[in-house]
């Protein structure tokens, strides 16, 4: 005796066939003639979100279809992250998942650097806060709420159901390796350099970071190293160790290598992408059975 749910597949399979065959391949072909033309043009889709949602600390821009560009945009500041920069880093994550036009998103910095990490002026404003407080419990209870509130933010862009590239050049300090260890896929340009600098400052990364970054790197030891040292790592060895799959010559060809993989990864199934991606996810953090049972 067959499954129903078996015959169902059987039936749409067959009905299916010469679709799959001929129909299909046309249509792949045409879709991405069509996206091709408009790659590294303006926005293509008006009522898209970014139209429709405002930061004060991000720029959002669409390169071709279904591809979002999210920069961080302080450049003055060197992209320190601010308490409205963690807000709006949460919003717009978790409002590009949610948006169908969006199926893949490329993540990058303006300006000289990716990030140059937390903002001090936003930790002086934590600090005299922190001195309104004479009971240790409540200030525990302050930074408790911050910290889980900024965490939450980084965790939208690993949570985000759209694959996230990083594309990082020049300077990667503190809070932005928190970022991308939050991100799927990384490429930098050869002047990138990434600095795990809490311990410099008298604290432990705290947002993200010693959770995800031994992870990504395979290796306990380089990755304590890094922690206890807060040493500079430098792209080609960020590339040898696994934290970023390829180095670019420019800044200019890794923003071109960046979209055109954004591209690609466009033009597959978003249900099967973002499938993988959860998949992934659940099983980095479960064993082997529990992620079988997942998928």
């Amino acid at each position: 005796m067959i499954p129903s749910s078996c015959r169902l597949l059987y039936k749409i399979s067959k009905s299916s066939k010469n679709l799959a065959s001929k129909g299909l391949s046309e249509f792949a072909v045409s879709h991405q003639n069509g996206i091709m033309k408009n790659f590294g043009s303006a926005a293509v889709d008006s009522t898209s979100s970014k139209d429709n949602i405002q930061f004060e600390t991000l720029s959002v821009s669409v390169p071709s279809e279904f591809v979002y560009h999210v920069q961080l945009n302080r450049p003055d500041k060197m992209n320190a992250i601010n308490h409205t920069m963690w807000m709006d880093l949460k919003k717009c994550f978790s409002v590009l998942g949610e948006d169908e036009n969006c199926r893949v998103v490329v993540l990058s910095g303006a300006g000289k650097l990716f990030c140059a990490g937390i903002d001090l002026h936003d930790m002086i404003q934590v600090g005299m806060k922190l001195g309104e407080k004479e009971d240790i419990a409540r200030k525990c209870k302050i930074l408790k709420n911050l910290i889980t509130n900024y965490q939450e933010s980084l965790t939208a862009i690993e949570k985000c159901p759209k694959p996230v590239i990083s594309a990082i050049h020049g300077g990667c300090i503190g809070g932005g390796v928190d970022i991308i260890a939050a991100a799927d896929i990384r490429y930098s340009s050869s002047d990138a350099w990434f600095q795990i600098k809490e311990v410099d400052i008298g604290m432990a990364a705290d947002v993200g970071t010693l959770q995800r970054f031994p992870r990504i790197i395979g290796s306990s030891s380089l990755c304590n190293e890094l922690v206890f040292t807060a040493r500079k790592l430098p792209a080609e060895e960020g590339k040898d160790c696994g934290l970023v799959s390829k180095v670019f010559n420019s800044r200019e060809s890794l923003m071109e290598a960046s979209m055109k993989l954004a591209l690609e990864i466009s033009l597959k199934s978003p249900v099967a992408v973002q499938g993988s991606k959860q998949s992934m996810l659940y099983s980095r953090d479960h064993t082997v059975e529990e992620g079988l049972n997942h998928i």
